[in-house]
C-alpha cells in the first residue's frame, strides 16, 4: 500500500510534538512495508529519510495549464493569519513580522500562479497564505503520483487532504493532533476552526491520539462518532550512553517543564506550584524550556514571586539538547490545560525520569506509572512534585516500572492501529 501524506513539519526542524509524531509514526509504518511519499512545504535537506520518500513542496512545479488546478484555485478562499495563530512567538516577535507589509488577496491571486513557491515552512504572518499554496501543490502531486490512501496530519494540512482527493477520488484519512479548543480554550479561531471541521467532514476516517480528542471532535465538530478512531501516540526507543556521563553542576534537584510556554501547557500553573515547593524545600531549581507567547508574562512571574535564582528559561530545546536536558532532571512535569496527547512525559520516562502529568492530557490514558492532577490543582501539583523529591521508594518505583511501560508503547505497534484505519477506509 501506498500512502500520499501531508505534514508540515519534519525533523530536526520542528516546534513540538507535531513533527516527533510524523516522524515516529511513519516509520513505524515503513518497518510494516507501507511505501510513504511524505510531502512538506519547506524541506532543509538534513531530515532524516529510512526508508521513505520525502517531498519538499518547495520544489514542486504547478502546471495551471491544466483545466483541474484552475478549478482548484477558484474553490480557495484567503484568510488572513490572526495573533492566536502564532503560538511561537512571543508578543514583541509577533509584533515585529506583522508590523511588515501584509499581502491583499489580491496580491495573493496576482502571486500564487507563479510556477514555483518557495515555502517558508514556519508559523508567520503569512501562513493562511501558505496552508492554501500548499493544497495546490497538493493537487499538482495527487496528479503525479499513484497512490491507495491520502494522510493528512493536523489543520494546516487538511486542505491539502482534500485537494488530493478531489483530484484523485482515493480516500482522506485526516489525523487530529489538537485543536482549536486545545490552542484556544472556548475562545477559538473561527478560520481555523472552520479549517479542521471542514477536513474532519470531508475525511472518509479521523484519527484522534486520545479518547479525550475523539471526543472533543464528536461534540465540538459534529463529526460522526462511526468514522472517528483513536491511535495513541508512541515513542521512539533509544539509548543514549553518552548521556549517563551528563552533570548538573549543581547540587540542587532539578524539576523540568519542556514545551511550548503557551495557554495550552499550563506554564503558570507550573510557576505557581514551583514556588510552593520552594517554600517547603529551598534546595530545588525550576526549569521552564521552551518559547511561546506565554514567556515573557512568566519571566515577570517568577521575578514578581522572588523565585528567580532558583528557576530557569532555557528557550526552545531539540534534539540532544532535550535529551540532556531530562538526564538533568529529576522530575518531569506536564501540567497541560488541554492536551490531545503529549509525547514529552514518554521522552522523559524513557530518560528514567518520573512524571507528573495532567489528567486533563491524552497521555494520561495509557501511562500507569505517573502522577496524575488536575491541572488547576496547584496544591496538588505542588504536593506531587514534592513527593517524587523526597520519597526514594516512590521514585525508584515510577523509574523503574515507568521505562518498562514506555518501552512498550512503540511506534510500529501504533502503526499497526493506522494500517487498520488505512484498510478500512480503502476497502470500506
Amino acid at each position: 500500500m501506498r500512502v500520499l501524506m501531508f505534514g508540515w513539519e519534519f525533523p530536526p526542524h520542528i516546534t513540538g510534538g507535531l513533527g516527533t509524531a510524523c516522524f515516529g509514526l511513519t516509520k513505524g509504518l515503513v518497518k510494516h512495508g507501507i511505501d510513504v511519499i511524505f510531502v512538506v512545504p519547506k524541506a532543509f535537506g538534513d531530515e532524516t529519510k529510512d526508508g521513505f520518500r520525502l517531498v519538499n513542496a518547495s520544489e514542486v512545479v504547478l502546471d495551471f495549464h491544466q483545466q483541474e488546478s484552475r478549478e482548484f484555485w477558484q474553490k480557495i478562499q484567503y484568510m488572513e493569519i490572526g495573533s492566536n495563530l502564532v503560538p511561537y512567538l512571543d508578543p514583541e516577535e509577533f509584533e515585529r513580522i506583522t508590523s511588515q507589509e501584509v499581502r491583499t488577496g489580491e496580491d495573493v491571486r496576482r502571486t500564487i500562479f507563479s510556477q514555483r513557491y518557495t515555502f517558508s515552512g514556519k508559523y508567520g504572518p503569512n501562513l493562511m497564505e501558505e496552508v492554501s499554496r500548499y493544497a495546490l501543490v497538493a493537487s499538482s502531486l495527487a496528479q503525479k503520483n499513484t497512490f491507495d490512501v491520502i494522510h493528512a496530519h493536523d489543520w494546516l494540512t487538511y486542505p491539502a487532504g482534500i485537494a488530493a482527493k478531489e483530484i484523485s477520488g482515493k480516500p482522506l484519512v485526516v489525523h487530529v493532533h489538537a485543536t482549536e479548543f486545545d490552542r484556544s480554550g472556548e475562545h477559538v479561531n473561527q478560520a481555523v476552526y472552520d479549517i479542521e471541521q471542514k477536513g474532519m467532514t470531508e475525511a472518509d476516517l479521523v484519527i484522534t491520539v486520545s479518547n479525550l480528542t475523539r471526543q472533543i471532535v464528536i461534540e465540538r465538530y459534529g463529526i460522526d462518532p462511526e468514522k472517528v478512531i483513536t491511535v495513541h501516540n508512541a515513542v521512539e526507543p533509544v539509548d543514549h550512553p553518552e548521556m549517563e556521563g551528563v552533570h548538573k553542576h549543581v547540587k540542587e534537584k532539578i524539576v523540568t517543564f519542556l514545551g511550548r510556554v503557551t495557554y495550552q501547557k499550563g506554564p503558570d500553573y507550573f510557576v505557581e506550584a514551583a514556588y510552593k515547593v520552594l517554600q517547603r524545600d529551598s534546595n530545588v531549581r525550576f526549569v521552564m524550556a521552551g518559547s511561546g507567547d506565554l514567556l515573557n508574562r512568566m519571566i515577570r512571574r517568577v521575578a514578581q514571586l522572588k523565585i528567580s535564582t532558583k528557576f530557569h528559561f532555557t528557550g526552545f530545546l531539540a534534539g540532544q539538547e532535550v535529551d540532556t536536558m531530562f538526564a538533568m532532571s529529576d522530575v518531569y512535569v506536564m501540567p497541560s490545560v488541554s492536551e490531545p496527547f503529549g509525547i514529552s512525559p514518554l521522552e522523559a520516562m524513557r530518560s528514567n525520569v518520573p512524571v507528573v502529568i495532567s489528567k486533563q492530557s491524552g497521555v494520561a490514558e495509557v501511562l500507569q506509572h505517573a502522577l496524575k492532577v488536575d491541572f488547576w490543582d496547584i496544591d496538588a501539583l505542588a504536593d506531587a512534585i514534592y513527593g517524587i523529591l523526597h520519597y526514594d521508594a516512590l521514585r525508584r518505583t515510577f523509574v523503574r516500572y515507568g521505562k518498562a511501560e514506555v518501552d512498550n508503547l512503540k511506534w510500529e505497534n501504533a502503526a499497526i492501529n493506522v494500517i487498520e484505519v488505512y484498510n478500512k477506509a480503502v476497502y470500506k
